[in-house]
């Protein structure tokens, strides 16, 4: 269930910032198919993908996390 949660927290910040899903995906350097598993929840981010995505977001750790 953790993985639907990032989910969310995602998907609310990418459109709260304005950005699609091919954008946010080019920002962060991968591919949309990446971005789009991660958001429907197919997919459980590590570490790396959610620091690369609070920076592309330009969020904190902190913030992606408490949302």
């Amino acid at each position: 269930m953790e993985e639907l949660l990032w989910a969310r927290r995602i998907r609310a910040f990418r459109k709260l910032k304005g950005f699609t899903q091919i954008s946010l995906a080019g920002n962060m350097g991968i591919a949309v198919s990446i971005l789009g598993q991660v958001e429907r929840g197919s997919r459980v981010p590590d570490e790396a993908f959610l620091q690369k995505t609070a920076d592309a977001l330009g969020v904190s750790m902190e913030e992606l996390q408490s949302h």
